[in-house]
């Protein structure tokens, strides 16, 4: 009974979040000024030096990440806190820098008719990397923990190995045998820290105003080099049917095997291109509608929208859950697949 009285409380939290997040558009509203749906969905879903919090300008509250720059005098290291939201001018014994649109550059050497300036090497702890480490540690804890208590408890699971052993074997039984077959034991570390990795990272990116949230799964760097990754492992575990198949294809006609060769080389780049943009695409879509949602309240001007934008952007936010784990459901299938495809034995007859 107390935990379903809890339960009723989760949609007021998130409501109360949704609120917090829109308190800067409200202030703004009340000040005159224009509200911009396409710079604050920008603002929330791409990657920067804070972790941003509520409010705007010098008044905004943030979580400041440590600044690293390559520059000509050297390495150069100081907390975002100093460019106080982009507001002001950072000099140091190495050199001067501003913050401009998320990026930073030397001092007056910023365009504004070309957009463009001198930049130093940016190596900063920015939203995106910040909560890859974050992951990355976390990944690291959950399967060292688990392992450590299979050697302790070799018996039935308890406490976190029973919520962990259903996963593993459902990425074991469902994704890596049905695709790759005998030899699949071999590329189960990778499956399962691709798993993990894309699921647990998308959902720390749906928990609002938590300095390690941001929209990493929706940075098409990030699913890049997912994705490369898995072009990697298939290229490097390839059999030489495989590539006799991309090259020479058995029983075809030569004129044909010429003109089909180029075709399947080709193929063998678009299918990382596909889960790079699969999953950037679809984790990038849901932030836009939801924020879309809300952002309704203020482009019609009126309270009585929110009747409607709210419950619609909560229950998106549910269905986020599920695209969640979908989502790495999906890239980690069809990387065990082209994976499958490179080290199947061909079929004598």
């Amino acid at each position: 009974m107390i935990k379903n009285n809890r339960n009723r409380f989760i949609p007021l939290v998130i409501l109360f979040l949704f609120s917090l997040l829109f308190t800067e558009k409200l202030q703004a509203s009340d000040e005159g000024e224009d509200f911009n749906a396409t710079e604050m969905i920008m603002h929330h879903i791409s990657d920067s030096h804070e972790f941003h919090i509520l409010g705007e300008g010098e008044s905004s509250v943030s979580v400041p990440l440590p600044i690293i720059l390559y520059t000509k005098n050297g390495l150069d290291i100081f907390m975002s806190s100093k460019f106080h939201h982009g507001e002001e001018t950072v000099t140091t014994d190495k050199g001067s820098y501003e913050l401009i649109h998320d990026k930073i550059y030397y001092a007056g050497t910023y365009s504004e008719e070309e957009h463009t300036g001198e930049q130093p090497l940016d190596f900063s702890i920015t939203k995106n990397v910040f909560t890859l480490i974050l992951s990355s540690l976390l990944i690291c804890l959950i399967f060292i923990s688990t392992a450590r208590a299979y050697k302790k408890r070799p018996g039935a699971p308890k406490g976190l190995q029973s919520f962990m052993e259903p996963l593993i074997i459902f990425v074991r039984d469902e994704i890596a045998i049905p695709n790759i077959g005998k030899n699949y034991y071999k590329f189960m570390p990778y499956l399962l820290t691709v798993f993990f990795f894309i699921w647990l990272s998308n959902l720390i990116g749906l928990v609002p105003f938590f300095p390690g949230s941001s929209n990493l799964s929706g940075n098409v760097s990030f699913t890049a080099t997912l994705a490369v990754i898995t072009l990697l492992v298939t290229t490097f575990s390839g059999n030489k049917a495989y590539w006799k198949h991309i090259f020479w294809m058995p029983g075809v006609p030569v004129p044909v095997k010429i003109l089909l060769a180029p075709i399947e080389l080709i193929s063998v780049f678009a299918k990382p291109f596909a889960l790079a943009v699969r999953l950037f695409a679809n984790i990038t879509a849901g932030h836009i509608v939801i924020l879309s949602l809300i952002g309704l309240i203020f482009i019609l001007g009126s309270v009585a929208a929110s009747a409607v934008a709210v419950p619609l952007a909560l229950f998106i936010s549910v269905l986020e859950l599920l695209v969640a784990f979908l989502q790495a459901f999906v890239f980690t299938l069809l990387s065990a697949l082209f994976i499958g495809q490179a080290v199947a034995e061909p079929e004598h007859h």
